[in-house]
């Protein structure tokens, strides 16, 4: 027993010197392997410390400061870097490596990794360079050739981006410096969608703009600033081009949202009777008559022959669009029948569907209120109001569909004169004085047709006082004035 008891003492005495024999000596420090081991212990330990670090900070301190995630990406990820390279100094003085006698080794090395290592070496200066100047950001939606995701990491050598369809692609850092990057959330993250259509020959295309807007508005993610709008492309082959153009501040979002608006068009088209037509072409046959005759005698005999001729079928009559009902009055029709924008052009018109909007107000809900500024008109497209006087308390009237209220505040710069409550759910289209703003900036004789049209209102602008003073100009100037005076023009 006691000889195998020094037996296994000698052979670890052997070990032990075997460990502590000098291996190797660089800068007149002896190393061994112990020391070896030791070291290599030591600096896992400071990877893992500096990792460990940089994750509290970015989930604990980062968060609480109100940073946003990319920026505590970068932060945490420069701080792992920083801790990472301190400690392995530190460890490398307190082993007792003289650093300056590396000076040789390092040059050596970096002339290994300028000849046989140029890629890593590029990724990990394009790295550092996507770290500092913060092109892109974890969280960004970007697009680089032609690869569409979100950026999840950034790390020295590459960057990790997480596609559209749930993969995670590992892409090089150096292609975000040498190639050109969309970056869709840089700065602001909205951005203009534009959805193509083709409508057949034929059709109103005023009504097209109004059911593409409509489809437009229906959609949440659609933002109402700045509003959609419709662009008339030109004349194709087959159809009338037009274009949805919309804005958005979800990039990522930007398929699902193209496909739902797709869905919307397809469905107001319908509902109008306006129809996507299919490529097709025309064929005109000049002197039909006297190419009948050699058609009857090639391609018909007399029944006598057992031959019968070929029946003339009737070319199809092309298709028309669907009519609107009478109680399904479009928005052109209802603009048209305010007497202020009676005599609108198409594209005066065009741009008030445009700039408006259509909002639920569910039943019993206040619109405006007695006494308020009027910034807004607004047309009932379905359900019904009630306009009454809280200061009095009576009752003035009920609108339904079809019918307008809240313009004579919103022309002329004064307080409401009623409070005005739904009956129920009701959808009305809303004109604010902004968007107004801008299409008498725009088509500034429309200001001139609707001063016209309040004078026809004069009794009741002198009631209110507006036309009161300036006894030495005409009713006509001051309300154009005052138009001037409120919308800028």
């Amino acid at each position: 027993m006691n000889w195998l008891i020094s037996k296994i003492q000698e052979i670890f005495s052997e070990l032990s010197s075997f460990f502590a024999t000098p291996m190797f000596e660089i800068g007149n420090k002896q190393y061994s392997l112990s020391l070896l081991v030791t070291l290599l212990l030591v600096i896992f330990a400071v990877f893992w410390a500096s990792r460990f670090m940089s994750n509290w900070l970015k989930r604990g301190v980062l968060i609480r400061i109100g940073l946003d995630r990319g920026t505590r990406e970068v932060a945490a990820a420069l701080i792992q870097y920083l801790l990472t390279v301190l400690g392995l100094i530190i460890v490398l003085q307190t082993a007792g490596v003289n650093l300056s006698s590396l000076t040789l080794f390092a040059g050596v090395l970096g002339i290994g990794i300028g000849f046989g290592l140029q890629n890593l070496a590029s990724n990990f200066i394009s790295g550092l360079t996507l770290l500092v100047e913060q092109p892109i950001r974890v969280g960004d939606f970007i697009e680089v050739d032609n690869l569409l995701g979100t950026v999840e990491n950034i790390s020295i050598r590459s960057t990790t981006v997480r596609t559209q369809d749930g993969v995670f692609v590992i892409v090089p850092n150096i292609r975000f410096v040498e190639n050109n990057v969309v970056n869709w959330s840089y700065r602001d993250p909205r951005c203009r969608l534009h959805i193509p259509v083709g409508i057949a020959y034929g059709s109103d295309t005023l009504l097209v703009s109004e059911a593409l807007l409509k489809a437009a508005r229906q959609d949440s993610k659609v933002l109402n600033d700045p509003s959609p709008r419709v662009w008339f492309r030109g004349f194709g082959d087959s159809a009338l081009n037009f274009e949805l153009l919309v804005w958005i501040n979800q990039p990522a979002e930007s398929e699902p949202i193209k496909s739902n608006l797709y869905f919307a068009i397809e469905r107001e088209l319908g509902l109008r009777g306006i129809e996507v037509p299919f490529p097709q072409r025309d064929l005109h046959i000049r002197n039909l008559g006297e190419i009948k005759p050699l058609l009857q005698q090639n391609g018909s005999i007399e029944s006598g022959n057992g031959k019968a001729s070929p029946p003339e079928l009737p070319l199809p009559e092309p298709k028309r669009s669907i009519p609107i009902a009478s109680n399904n009055m479009t928005l052109r029709d209802l603009l048209r029948r305010i007497s202020y924008f009676q005599d609108c052009t198409e594209v005066e018109l065009l741009q008030l569907i445009e700039y408006g909007y259509r909002q639920l107000f569910p039943a019993d809900q206040i619109v405006c209120e007695e006494g308020t500024p009027g910034e807004a008109f607004y047309i009932i497209l379905r359900g019904s109001v009630e306009i009454f006087s809280k200061r009095v308390e009576q009752y003035i009237a009920t609108l339904n569909e079809g019918e307008f209220f809240g313009e004579m505040s919103l022309l002329m710069g004064i307080p409401r004169s009623a409070t005005v409550r739904t009956l129920e759910d009701s959808v009305l289209f809303v004109i604010e004085r902004n968007d107004l703003k801008r299409l008498l900036q725009e088509h500034q004789g429309l200001a001139d047709q609707i001063a016209q049209k309040l004078m026809e209102r004069q009794q009741t602008l002198l009631q209110m006082g507006i036309l009161t003073g300036f006894s030495e100009e005409t009713p006509l100037i001051r309300i154009r004035k005052r138009l001037q005076t409120l919308f800028g023009i």
